[in-house]
């Protein structure tokens, strides 16, 4: 039994070979999400807007011991730009298994006329176009994969009937896009063997994973959620088996 145990511990925090993607990771989840990826053996093509913010990234997961880890620059408001990042990872390996579309401006604000109109569609475009764009310049490299997955990190503001967060009317309006986006993909891909996978989190902590925070930070049924359980979250939906389609992660909201 012993020996079973062990088995599955270990295959369960084992991805070594798996080939992963993530948009927006130069900070907060996305770095998050990249660290943990590597530090399970996955080699990551990270990108962010600005390239030395991801070549920053990708450096410091080498200094942690994981060497298979790329950087990109990807502005998501920017189609050419999408396309460019798709062709590089391209020219890097021959698939990727999980595309995580992690990267959308945040704007914040209840006041409809507090920013500017660039501000607006540059938000609209990061967090809707650059989904769907970044979906399709991939698409190729996941249908390459014989376990492709696609993971959003969408937002309860993409939940018909929320409001308590504090975002602008675009971020809801971006995200609402997206939440749309990934229920008809999940639905069309699903034949190809494609798996969509949505998040839909309220505001949550997110201490830096190499900190001593990421372990004390508390984790009770009172408390705030955070970015440790939705790392969790997340390799637990892409760990299943291919039968297995957990379409969406949504989360009640403690405070």
């Amino acid at each position: 039994m012993d020996d079973l145990v062990n088995t599955i511990d270990t295959s369960a925090a084992d991805l070594t070979g798996l080939r992963v993607a993530i948009t927006g990771a130069s900070r907060d989840f996305g770095r998050t999400l990249a660290i943990h990826f590597a530090e399970r053996g996955a080699e990551v093509f990270l990108s962010a807007r600005s390239p030395a913010a991801a070549a920053k990234v990708a450096e410091e997961i080498r200094g942690l011991g994981h060497p298979q880890v790329h950087s990109f620059a990807c502005d998501l408001s920017a189609p050419a730009s999408i396309r460019a990042f798709a062709a590089a990872v391209g020219e890097l390996t021959d698939r990727i298994d999980v595309l995580v579309n992690n990267g959308s401006r945040w704007l914040e604000g209840t006041d409809l006329l507090a920013c500017t109109d660039e501000d607006v569609a540059d938000t609209i475009a990061s967090g809707a176009t650059g989904t769907v764009l970044t979906v399709r310049a991939f698409l190729p490299l996941l249908l390459a994969s014989d376990r492709p997955d696609i993971v959003n990190m969408v937002s309860t503001a993409g939940v018909p009937g929320v409001h308590r967060s504090e975002a602008h009317g675009a971020f809801y309006a971006a995200k609402s896009a997206q939440a749309g986006f990934a229920g008809v993909l999940s639905k069309r891909l699903r034949p190809q063997g494609v798996r969509v996978i949505s998040l839909y989190p309220p505001d949550f902590a997110n201490p830096d994973p190499l900190s001593p925070q990421w372990e004390t930070t508390p984790r009770g049924a009172g408390d705030q959620l955070t970015a440790h359980s939705l790392v969790e979250c997340v390799m637990f939906a892409i760990r299943q088996p291919r039968d297995c389609f957990i379409s969406a992660f949504h989360f009640e909201q403690a405070r």
